[in-house]
């Protein structure tokens, strides 16, 4: 076919050519490849009209390593005089790992080279611009020369995508397959290519696909317009790996502590399973702070991060009265284990501890969740389970709780818990069990403890351990259950305790001194109690049916009561006595105490008691059908209406408890619920507002006293609420909820380092496209948050309500770039708004811009930043940030 083809290209207007074949034995001509040419071209001769022969060309022999592929649309053209071949219109050809495409490529069978250019359409548009592919490294230039044997390549306005970079380059010299020279380049993360809203302008560079770029002179220009920001050279990473590297810090003033640099340091990829960031702050008058972060995974196994931070604050500067220094820390891990990894033992951490006032004096810290936050609290956790018959349990823990307003912290180290899984002596080796005697069941619990209490000034010093306190229990829980009449269902327990500690404590008295004297008495110890306690209950429904065509077709009415008794002797025996004798303005008295008090478990009760529990729970329920054809549904009425009191037997006054009352009514079905609760005392008040036996009733007042009520409900919705759609749930895995706060933002979003609010990582790629042409106030995008309670108590004629708020946080998003957000509340007891923080958020295509701002308050302050959205360039940034002045 491609001798068919030069007999035909010889056909040109003018001239005359043929080939000119040896007269000898017939042979069988080769066929001639002019891309993959396997052996020496046979001589080719020209003859022209007025018969004078042209200069015979001999053809050198080429080599190409591999096969040539090569299609088009349009036509496919050889020319033996310029020894080209000519794809036109969708043209493409192939060589090894290199795929070219464009309008027009010229295959230049001399040279071993290809040219391929784009071509203009019937409006004289450039289009079917090349593409040069090789692996995974696309450039789409105007025009490429490519040369076989050396496979090196000149592209001109070449543009290539490297990881979030968009590479421009006028002139590219394609050095092999991994090094490419450019002249006058512009590369940037703007997603429109052609009119980026920033870019980076390079006279030259050295592009490593999917390693870096070397630049020399570089400027940064933005809107096409130069900006003095400018490197000598530049050096960026694009692998999608991570490497090592420094990170930039911010810059600013502080009113207390002089200019700062903030968050600056350096990223250590350690290895494909952990990581480490190290950051530091620098203040110039001398404060400074240090940050420790790392992230860990071992996929199937367990994954983690560990944080640790640290602060030198110096407030005002020496010799000035109002200097001071201080130092806070923190220290956060948590760990979690993969439920793959071993269903037999398990190992957790969730640690949160440090300086009490760590978050509401960091001058680094712009978390307001966190910064209300009053508690901190960890724990971490080993558990192991032994299959055997009957199962064992056991864990090991260490605990720790934080209050940051009081200073006071509960730490366990370690706390031992093992258990023995029920045992049925009685069970029968084949049937369900029945009966009182086969449901007879026990196990062993062992709880062992190593507390400590202490403040935060103590925390972890010799007086920490000198005064913990160690102890342990074991318990026997032994009970069974059985039906009577067929409808009532009994139960009966009762358990064994035995409390052993190593630390008692003998009272007397100092008749020198005129005060009580505790002497600390090492050494083993142990008490035995034990107590009883029995129920019984039922259910009872009433069903009330309706009309089938009407909309609710029935209400049921379910009722639990319950009667239980309970019995719990006195243990007086470990009960000791001291005199206390007669003296100036006291008379002769005796005092009783036991040397178990302030011990881990504290004393066995003194006193014989034994009381009756009454308890009625009720649920409504309704079945309606919301059309003709639907199924109906069953939705609640009032949930869980529970009322409970109980009667003492032992007491000879006083013997009825308050009535408590609680409940909940679903106001939308599993959305919204009001939850309140309420005690009611039968007992009336003397003059010095103290509970009398006397009926309230017969007091002159009504048959209840209410002391306190209490009303509350939360409730969260969205645009999507209204759309059929669904809200987006609360990240559990937030700044804010890992530093003991809450899991949403009702009391605010903290704002990280690169200006985003906690919860606004989003993956880029699961966002929907939307239409440019629709309108976009079609739908607002918008969700609210709202938390409601009010407490009123009157125990002793209080009669206010001792708090009473609604707090309220939400967003809205007025347009694709712009989102608005507010978190506050109302205090209508102080009269007063509550921790209120403003939230402006742009989005601007390549960056990102916010505006946190606190107007009133403690924690009055304002945060702005300005900064390239893409992770590869997050250090190009401005951030700003003003607090009042906390002393003042």
């Amino acid at each position: 076919m491609l001798l068919c083809g030069v007999n035909i290209s010889a056909q040109e207007i003018g001239q005359r050519e043929g080939v000119r074949i040896p007269a000898e034995r017939e042979p069988v001509t080769p066929i001639i490849d002019s891309i993959n040419i396997q052996a020496p071209l046979p001589d080719i001769k020209i003859i022209e009209r007025d018969t004078v022969e042209t200069d015979t060309v001999t053809q050198q022999n080429q080599f190409l390593t591999d096969k040539v592929v090569y299609t088009a649309t349009d036509y496919m053209r050889l020319s033996p005089r310029e020894n080209r071949m000519y794809l036109y219109d969708n043209a493409e050809i192939t060589y090894g790992d290199i795929n070219i495409t464009a309008g027009l490529i010229i295959v230049d069978n001399e040279k071993n080279e290809v040219y391929a250019y784009g071509i203009a359409d019937s409006a004289g548009v450039y289009t079917q611009k090349p593409i040069f592919t090789q692996a995974q490294s696309v450039v789409r230039p105007d025009s490429i020369r490519f040369n076989f044997d050396t496979e090196r390549a000149l592209v001109f306005n070449s543009r290539t995508e490297q990881g979030e970079f968009k590479v421009r380059g006028e002139v590219t010299k394609r050095q092999n397959d991994s090094v490419y020279y450019m002249q006058n380049v512009r590369f940037t993360t703007s997603e429109d290519e052609e009119n980026p809203d920033y870019y980076f302008f390079a006279r030259r560079i050295k592009f490593v696909p999917d390693k870096k770029i070397v630049s020399g002179l570089v400027n940064m220009y933005i809107a096409d317009v130069p900006t003095p920001l400018g490197l000598p050279f530049g050096y960026f990473p694009m692998t999608d790996e991570e490497t090592s590297g420094f990170v930039i810090p911010s810059f600013g003033d502080d009113n207390n502590r002089g200019y700062y640099l903030q968050n600056g340091g350096y990223y250590f990829a350690l290895n494909e399973y952990a990581d480490l960031l190290a950051l530091g702050d620098y203040y110039t008058n001398g404060s400074y702070g240090l940050r420790l972060e790392s992230a860990y995974a071992a996929r199937y196994r367990f994954r983690g991060n560990l944080s640790f931070r640290y602060e030198k604050q110096i407030n005002s500067e020496r010799g000035f009265p109002d200097y001071s220094e201080g130092t806070l820390y923190n220290i956060r891990w948590n760990h979690s284990q993969d439920a793959k990894a071993n269903p037999s033992s398990r190992f957790s951490a969730s640690v949160n501890l440090g300086s009490s006032d760590y978050y509401q004096e960091s001058v680094n810290q712009s978390n307001a969740g966190s910064r209300l936050t009053n508690t901190l609290s960890s724990s971490v956790s080993y558990s192991k389970t032994f299959n055997w018959t009957p199962q064992v349990n056991l864990s090991l823990a260490a605990t720790h709780s934080q209050n940051t307003n009081t200073q006071q912290i509960n730490m366990t180290l370690p706390t031992l818990q093992a258990s023995v899984d029920r045992i049925f002596p009685f069970e029968p080796a084949i049937g369900s069990k029945s009966g009182i005697i086969e449901n007879i069941n026990f196990q062993y619990n062992l709880r062992a403890e190593n507390r400590f209490n202490t403040t935060d000034s103590l925390f972890f010093k010799p007086e920490m351990f000198r005064d913990a306190i160690l102890g342990a229990q074991h318990s026997i829980p032994l009970s069974t259950n059985f039906k009577v009449f067929d409808y009532f269902s009994v139960s009966a327990n009762t358990t064994y305790n035995e409390n052993w500690v190593f630390r008692t404590f003998e009272r007397s008295y100092d008749e020198e001194l005129e005060r009580e004297v505790i002497d600390t008495i090492s050494g083993f110890d142990s008490y035995r109690t034990y107590n009883f306690n029995t129920g019984i209950g039922t259910t009872i429904y009433g069903t009330m049916n309706f009309d089938p065509d009407n909309k609710i077709q029935a209400i049921r009415h379910v009722i639990r009561p319950s009667i239980s008794y309970n019995v719990n002797p006195g243990f007086d025996y470990y009960y000791d006595n001291y005199l206390i004798p007669e003296g100036p303005g006291r008379e002769e008295r005796e005092v009783s105490y036991s040397r178990f008090q302030n011990t881990l478990y504290g004393a066995p009760g003194r006193d014989f008691a034994s009381s009756i529990g009454l308890s009625l729970s009720n649920n409504f329920e309704a079945k309606v059908k919301d059309s003709a054809d639907a199924e109906p549904r069953k939705i609640i009425l009032l949930n869980n209406l529970n009322i409970s009191t109980a009667y003492n037997l032992a007491g000879d006054s006083l013997q009825f408890s308050p009535i408590s009352v609680r409940g909940s009514i679903p106001v939308i079905q599993n959305k919204l619920s009001v939850n309140f609760g309420t005690n009611l005392d039968l007992y009336a008040l003397d003059n010095n507002n103290r509970r009398i036996d006397r009926l309230n009733i017969n007091n002159g007042g009504s048959l209840f006293r209410l002391t306190n009520a209490n009303v509350s409900f939360g409730y969260s919705f969205s645009s999507t609420d209204f759309e059929g759609g669904e809200s987006n749930p609360n990240r559990m895995d937030n700044e804010t909820y890992r530093n003991g706060g809450r899991p949403d933002d009702l009391f605010g979003k903290g704002m990280e380092t690169d200006g985003t609010f906690y919860d606004e990582h989003e993956d880029e790629e699961e966002e929907d496209e939307e239409d440019d042409n629709e309108l976009y106030n079609y739908k607002i995008p918008w969700n609210l948050r709202l938390q409601y309670a009010m407490n009123y108590t009157n125990n002793a004629r209080q009669n206010s309500v001792s708090s009473h708020s609604l707090m309220f946080s939400g967003d809205v998003e007025l347009s694709p770039n712009w989102t608005v957000g507010a978190s506050s509340g109302y205090d209508f007891v102080n009269n007063g708004f509550t921790h209120t923080q403003l939230r402006f958020s742009r989005d601007l295509q390549s960056w990102r811009m916010s505006f946190n701002w606190t107007p009133f308050g403690v924690y009055k302050q304002w945060n702005f930043f300005i900064g390239i959205k893409s992770n590869l360039l997050r250090d190009i940034k401005y951030d700003k940030r003003r607090e009042r002045d906390r002393q003042l």
